[in-house]
């Protein structure tokens, strides 16, 4: 051994190392995302159903935002409890727990008997997303060598939008089945029970490919099983690491640690240690702009401005494409340029697409839409905004939690940070109603403000994580 300090890579090679066969690593990783394509597919679904529900409950904008945004209130749960069962179980147990209750929170949302029914079904589904956007993360980030993690940590947010997008086409499919009507029947159910119960199909794939798997490194070292652990590192990393020395950089590592529990993120002094209130900052902004709008009321929002019902969904569908063609961009950038840059440029970005729509919303429709300037500025900035969104904050911030805590706290602080960010997505999602009601133009104003705070939020607090292996954090 040299004298180089355990745990910062040089050893090994950790931080230069090349997978033999790239090819396996990005299945593992893609298989792991899957939770990501199921948040995202769960997430955006309910937007084809939006106005179904209300009619068929006959329910007003209040009641209608609790029943779409309760689904938060079980993400935040699981979020904050995915930690500690993958902990205990592992990663990989925790995974096919989600998929189970991903696939029961399908079948019961298509068939529910009750308004209270459905919404305790998307409470359950909520904490199967809530499990797997920490569990991703997390063991995206244990099985990726140093140089690729970044790209492959960018997986989940990829997966994330493809499922959104993936959810707002079958959405507009089964919509033309139902001959534009969201009550319209098929086969004996109404078209929306149809859109909520077609994510039967990726949950039981995501369950299937969990088993195809192997389990993180970092946790069968945990338990002890470090020959397994060790084959695994070789093949994700590849045989030209010295793979006993990186076997001992991560034992060296966690032998410096205990579980991580929830006393362990607590500082002396506000609260949380600093890092853990960077992971929570950099997870509440993400949603105070007001993205989960565009993909939780678009149809509706378009629909209220006066494009036709079957229109709004296309306009919602080409805003699905912009995102993962913006997410595309963030994947090929997020190794190259890092992490800060590409969050900086994504704020600035936002707030500027913000401010014009609030611009276009404050005028005053005429005969039930905008006028042609304004609507036209509205669908381009809301594009736009999508766009600077998923190059920026839509990725790095899933990116950032799963690297830049240290590995003593990681699975615990990557929980209450994803848990903020559902209780901050709980919050715009159920408060937008009312807001838009309020002064639609008014609201935009709101999330242009918090898009221009992330600015120097990141400037002062965050710090960048590219290149550096795991057991450098903290």
């Amino acid at each position: 051994m040299t004298s180089t300090s355990p745990g910062t890579g040089p050893e090994s090679g950790a931080r230069s190392a090349h997978p033999d066969h790239l090819g396996h690593v990005i299945f593992i990783t893609a298989a792991a995302a899957m939770g990501g394509f199921l948040f995202g597919y769960d997430s955006s679904v309910i937007n084809g159903a939006v106005e179904a529900i209300r009619h068929r409950y006959d329910i007003g904008s209040g009641t209608l935002a609790q029943v779409i945004a309760i689904a938060l209130i079980g993400c935040a749960i699981g979020a904050a409890t995915a930690g500690r069962i993958a902990d205990r179980i592992g990663r990989i147990r925790c995974m096919q727990i989600a998929a189970v209750l991903f696939t029961i929170s399908a079948v019961g949302s298509a068939l529910p008997f009750a308004l209270w029914d459905l919404a305790m079904w998307r409470i359950i589904g909520g904490f199967a997303i809530g499990m797997a956007s920490v569990i991703g993360p997390a063991y995206i980030a244990e099985v990726s060598p140093p140089a690729y993690r970044g790209r492959l940590g960018s997986f989940q947010q990829a997966a994330i939008v493809i499922g959104i997008a993936i959810s707002q086409l079958v959405n507009y499919g089964i919509l033309q089945i139902a001959d534009g009507d969201q009550r319209g029947k098929i086969g004996g159910l109404e078209a929306w029970q149809w859109m909520l119960g077609v994510m039967v199909v990726p949950a039981v794939l995501y369950g299937l490919l969990s088993f195809a798997i192997p389990e993180s490194p970092r946790f069968l070292l945990s338990i002890g099983k470090r020959e397994r652990a060790r084959k695994i590192l070789e093949e994700v990393e590849g045989k030209n690491v010295d793979l006993d020395a990186r076997v001992e950089e991560i034992e060296t590592a966690m032998r410096r640690e205990h579980k991580s529990t929830f006393k362990d993120l607590l500082g002396s002094r506000f609260g949380f240690l600093p890092i853990v209130w960077v992971g929570i900052g950099l997870s509440v902004f993400q949603q105070l702009v007001g993205i989960n709008v565009a993909f939780y009321y678009s149809a509706t929002l378009w629909q209220s401005v006066g494009i036709d019902p079957t229109d709004s969904f296309f306009w919602s569908f080409t805003t699905s494409i912009v995102n993962i063609i913006g997410t595309v961009i963030a994947m090929i950038l997020v190794d190259r340029v890092g992490r800060r840059p590409l969050a900086l440029v994504g704020s600035c970005g936002m707030a500027v697409a913000l401010a014009f729509e609030a611009w276009a919303f404050s005028a005053d429709l005429v005969d039930g839409k905008l006028p042609t300037a304004q609507g036209a500025v509205a669908l381009a900035a809301a594009h736009i905004f999508v766009l600077f969104f998923a190059l920026s904050w839509g990725v790095v911030v899933w990116v950032f939690l799963g690297e830049m805590f240290p590995n003593r706290i990681r699975a615990a602080a990557l929980g209450v940070a994803a848990s903020a960010q559902w209780i901050a997505n709980w919050a715009i999602t159920a408060s937008f109603p009312s807001l838009a009601d309020w002064n639609l133009s008014g609201t935009y104003i709101i999330y242009a403000c918090f898009a221009t705070l992330s600015i120097p939020f990141v400037l002062k607090f965050v710090k960048e994580t590219k290149g550096k292996a795991l057991e450098e954090m903290g």
